[in-house]
């Protein structure tokens, strides 16, 4: 046989019929799957759940007054679970932060009404202190190496103790004096805690800076170098570190972003009612990060986003206020908060696993 007559190689030419051949690591998975494994979009379809549930058993609910009810419950859990989220996307926790927003408020009132002072010098005073537990919290983390759980449980019983003792001290009271006299009330409450008509409907301010700043956060997240940072800081910080991701500043930040959005609550909340309760706050922090975990953030960090807490929150939302509305006890809204938080930590382990299957 001549060399011309030679047979070609097989590895040189495809199968002329039949499906492709390929192995397991290159397999694609059906779209539907991999949509359903990104954790915003599971609870996405649960808020949609919860949504009609209650449109069918509150009938009422389909006012657009109650619908604006239900946006703002839900827009004052929201602006708080963004930080949280980001900072358990981080790896950390923070369970100083349901008292923190009180803290904010009391320094603010008090320092303007007790030394007779333009509220604006309260607010930007509250801004630095809230800014400044949200710092040491940070850098007692880095620092001692102990557990974000342990070091915020101790921020939060200091600021419990001091939030009953200062404000008892200082006004005889357990509530701060009203300050909606005071100069410049007006032009805070317009920016804190105003309303604005859309058809009619009175919707709180609140609800805008809740989409603006989920916007940023995801902005934040998935175009900036400081979202990478996030992310590589709560998925191995040893690691982290050995790439050059300034771990400590990461994390720092993260926790004073929490106190800012303390600070920005607990400013909403002053201006709204002129006055503070000191003893408020406690068990706010554990449904800032229910939110944030039923939008899809794993418990262990380095895994989440900023669009999944906003509808984690509007769930909380829509229960909260679907229970008033069709009647029921409020004694229930416990139970649904239980079997939310169950659900979305059984939808994470699937999406991790599922992420992870080859």
């Amino acid at each position: 046989m001549s060399m011309t007559q030679q047979a070609e190689p097989a590895v040189g030419r495809p199968p002329a019929s039949g499906p492709e051949q390929t192995d397991g690591r290159t397999v694609r998975r059906p779209l539907v799957i991999r949509l359903l494994a990104r954790p915003e979009v599971g609870v996405f379809l649960g808020a949609v759940a919860v949504l009609i549930f209650f449109l069918i058993a509150a009938p009422s609910l389909r006012q657009g007054s109650s619908m604006a009810t239900v946006l703002y419950q839900s827009s004052t859990i929201g602006i708080m679970a963004l930080p949280v989220a980001l900072l358990m996307i981080g790896g950390e926790f923070d369970l100083s932060s349901g008292v923190a927003v009180i803290s904010s408020a009391l320094v603010a009132s008090m320092i303007s009404y007790q030394l007779t002072m333009n509220v604006w010098v309260g607010v930007l005073v509250a801004l630095f202190a809230s800014l400044a537990v949200g710092a040491f919290n940070g850098w007692m983390v880095v620092k001692t190496g102990l557990p974000s759980f342990l070091v915020t449980l101790g921020t939060f019983l200091i600021l419990q103790g001091a939030n009953l003792a200062v404000t008892k001290l200082v006004t005889d009271n357990v509530a701060t004096d009203d300050i909606s006299n005071m100069d410049g009330f007006d032009q805070a409450k317009k920016i804190f805690a105003s309303s604005v008509d859309i058809g009619g409907v009175e919707v709180k301010i609140t609800v805008f800076y809740w989409i603006v700043f989920a916007a940023l956060a995801t902005w934040v997240l998935l175009r900036t170098k400081y979202g990478n940072w996030i992310f590589a800081v709560g998925g191995n910080k040893e690691s982290a570190r050995a790439v050059g991701v300034p771990v400590n500043f990461t994390k720092i930040t993260l926790f004073m972003l929490v106190g800012l959005g303390a600070w920005f609550i607990g400013m909403h909340n002053l201006f709204s009612f002129n006055t503070v309760q000191s003893g408020e706050g406690v068990g706010q922090e554990l449904i800032y990060i229910a939110a944030a975990v039923i939008g899809g953030c794993l418990l262990t960090g380095g895994s989440g986003s900023a669009i999944g807490p906003v509808f984690g929150a509007f769930m909380f939302g829509m229960v909260n206020q679907g229970i008033v509305f069709a009647g029921w006890n409020p004694d229930w809204f416990k139970a649904f908060l239980g079997v939310m938080l169950l659900g979305a930590v059984l939808i994470n382990l699937w999406v991790q696993r599922t992420a992870t299957r080859r």
